[in-house]
């Protein structure tokens, strides 16, 4: 078997500035375990942490380091729910069940701030609220409908109109914005390497530079095949989200892994800094082309959304989020942007996240449609869930079958159509 090939970090602000990571070294020999996890970024290192709280001997797999995906590399945005409003998963699932799904979405940001607290992960954690905000008629009237079906179910949800908006963000972009206090931000790359030393201090393994190179049946478990070992497991999670390969049939073909793309100022003057969300909650917008962005603890400001759908390493790949940033700040004209990185994330045809069952004792979690910080810890412990009960227990995300999408081949062609067509209907109101 050949050597794993070992690559870089993308080279981002966050690898310049996390914490130091906890040693991962290459899986080398052979070991039986109870679960084997394949994927070391949140799922994985959160499910593996809830089951070694409760005894589970677990072991992850990852081809990289944790952290080296977008689990390490996204926006660094906590932000509760799911893509659909809460009317549209109860439509889709029942009242019963829709229920369940949505007190579980919408719970996710508490999950995580109350895990980051217990194991004292030092990741520049703050609560400070998301903004989903509208600049145009279309998307406001959208934000309305949400705000309304939250408040409607107890939710600690504000809408905010015109001149509010422009007192927390700094510019008159904004016609409306509903603010959950729930969310927040947080460093991700010091996350995930302070969610891989909370699970070895558990009682888990962690490989890095260890890729799954096959996974089969062997008597009543599983055989997974690395460059320097094998591991036999009663039980596997497959959790490699927007870099899923070929491992189990049809899976890549079931999403689509999309570039979402971030840069960063150094960090800016107080009196910037300030006009700037003063009180520091996130924001992401509400169009057919999400914009996102933060301020972070050290005054830098971190703008994201679609870039090219390849990888990316300067801030100059994404100019036009600089230009935005101008045209909403004017005073950042002349400012030093330091860093700019992407990483793939997977979308699911119906933008839920899909958990599937496949064969008897692998279990699958994927796709969390851009909420995957916050959605991807809280599901580390319902997949523990499931993983020790089996089919007896219960989850609050539906368990379904694996859908190949037709024409998947031509998904880099799609997206970039997508994402044009999406600023042209965003700039447009349509």
């Amino acid at each position: 078997m050949n050597a794993p090939v070992s690559l870089p970090l993308p080279p981002s602000l966050y690898a310049d500035t996390a914490v130091a990571p906890t040693p991962t070294p290459p899986l080398d020999g052979d070991g039986n375990v109870a679960v084997a996890i394949i994927g070391g970024g949140f799922t994985g290192l959160s499910t593996a942490l809830h089951l070694a709280e409760q005894g589970v001997n677990a072991l992850v797999l990852e081809a990289q380091q944790p952290g080296w995906g977008a689990s390490g590399n996204n926006g660094g945005q906590v932000n509760p729910g799911l893509k659909h409003d809460p009317d549209q998963i109860e439509a889709d699932f029942g009242a019963e069940f829709g229920r369940r799904m949505i007190d579980f979405a919408y719970g996710t940001t508490n999950y995580t701030f109350d895990l980051i607290r217990r194991y004292q992960i030092p990741c520049e954690a703050r609560q400070n609220g998301t903004l989903r905000a509208a600049y145009n008629e279309a998307s406001a009237a959208a934000i309305e409908v949400t705000a309304k079906q939250c408040i409607r179910r107890g939710m600690p949800v504000t809408l905010l109109n015109r001149d509010q908006m422009r007192e927390m963000t700094g510019t008159d972009r904004y016609l409306c914005a509903m603010l959950d206090n729930r969310g927040g931000d947080l460093h991700p790359l010091s996350y995930a390497r302070g969610l891989a030393r909370a699970a070895i201090a558990a009682g888990a393994a962690v490989h890095g530079e260890t890729p799954a190179l096959s996974l089969s049946r062997e008597g009543g478990g599983w055989r997974i095949e690395t460059p320097r070992g094998i591991v036999r497991a009663e039980k596997v999670l497959l959790a490699t989200n927007g870099f899923t390969d070929d491992l189990w049939p049809a899976l890549r073909r079931s999403i689509v892994p999309v570039f979402s793309s971030i840069t960063a100022t150094a960090p800016l003057p107080d009196d910037v800094a300030r006009e700037i969300m003063p009180t520091r909650p996130v924001l992401y917008e509400s169009g057919h082309i999400t914009v996102y962005y933060r301020i972070d603890q050290h005054n830098r400001l971190l703008m994201g959304g679609r870039g090219p759908m390849r990888w990316i390493s300067k801030p100059a790949d994404v100019a036009y989020l600089i230009r935005y940033a101008e045209r909403l700040w004017p005073r950042l004209k002349g400012a030093s942007w330091t860093h700019g990185w992407n990483s793939r994330l997977a979308i699911t045809p119906d933008h839920y996240p899909h958990v599937h069952e496949p064969a008897e004792n692998l279990l699958i979690s994927l796709g969390c449609n851009g909420r995957g910080v916050a959605l991807s810890t809280a599901m580390g412990g319902q997949l523990a869930r499931r993983l020790i009960g089996g089919k007896n227990a219960g989850i609050d995300m539906p368990i379904t079958g694996i859908k190949p999408m037709a024409l998947h081949a031509f998904w880099p062609v799609g997206v970039t159509a997508a994402v044009l067509a999406g600023r042209v209907r965003d700039r447009f109101g349509l």
